[in-house]
C-alpha cells in the first residue's frame, strides 16, 4: 500500500508545499548563481534514467561554470566549481529544483539517486535492480557516505533500499539527510570534487 500509493501521494504533497515555502531561497540562489556563472546560467538539465530505466530530464542548480582550456576541453570539476556553487553543493541546496521533478512524478523524495544513462549497460543484474523504484533526491546511499563511498557500496545500499522500502525507512532517511546537511558529511570522494565516473565492475 505504502510503496504503490501512499508514497507517491506524500511525495507530491510534501514537494509542492516545500517548494512554495522555500521559493524565496530558490530565487536568491538563482540570482547568485546567475551572477557567478555569468552567461553559463543558473540551471542545467541532464537526461537520467528513472524507474525501470525510463529516461527523464532532471533539473539542478548549476554549481560549476563551463570554463575550458585552450583546446576547448572542460576544465576539471574542482577548477570550475564557483565559490557560491561550492556553498550550494555543500549545503545540498543544489537539489532544490528537483522538487519540480518530484511534483511531475519523475522522482521521489527518497530513492536511489538518478545516475547517468551511459551507466545502464555497465550494471550487473543485481545493480540494475536499483531502478525498481523512482529515483530520489536523497537516499540510503546518500545518508551512508554519499560521494565518499565506493560505487560498489553505493549500489549495495541502493538495492537494499529497493528491498526494504517502507514509510519507516523513508522517514529515517529524511531525518539522517537533515543531519548530514548540517554537519556537511560525505560531499566529496577522496580524489574528486564530486565523484569519479563509474566505469564498470572489472
Amino acid at each position: 500500500m505504502y510503496k504503490n500509493f501512499i508514497k507517491h501521494f506524500l511525495d507530491f504533497t510534501l514537494s509542492l508545499i516545500g517548494f512554495l515555502l522555500i521559493s524565496p531561497v530558490f530565487l536568491l540562489i538563482w540570482l547568485g548563481l546567475a551572477i557567478a556563472n555569468k552567461r553559463d546560467g543558473a540551471f542545467f538539465t541532464q537526461t537520467r534514467p528513472g524507474k525501470n530505466g525510463k529516461l527523464f530530464k532532471v533539473i539542478k542548480f548549476k554549481t560549476m561554470n563551463d570554463r575550458r582550456n585552450a583546446e576547448g576541453t572542460l576544465l576539471p570539476d574542482a577548477e570550475r566549481l564557483t565559490r557560491i556553487g561550492s556553498f550550494v553543493r555543500k549545503t545540498s541546496l543544489d537539489e532544490i529544483p528537483q522538487l519540480l521533478n518530484v511534483i511531475k512524478g519523475d522522482m521521489s523524495l527518497v530513492g536511489p539517486r538518478p545516475l547517468l544513462p551511459e551507466y545502464l549497460p555497465l550494471y550487473n543484474k543485481e545493480q540494475s535492480r536499483r531502478h525498481g523504484v523512482r529515483p530520489g533526491i536523497t537516499g540510503w546511499a546518500q545518508v551512508n557516505g554519499r560521494n565518499a563511498i565506493s560505487w560498489q557500496k553505493k549500489f549495495e545500499l541502493d538495492v537494499y533500499y529497493v528491498d526494504h522500502l517502507s514509510f519507516t525507512l523513508d522517514l529515517k532517511i529524511l531525518f539522517l539527510t537533515v543531519k548530514k546537511v548540517i554537519v556537511r558529511e560525505g560531499i566529496s570522494s577522496d580524489t574528486s570534487a564530486t565523484m569519479e565516473r563509474f566505469t564498470g565492475n572489472n
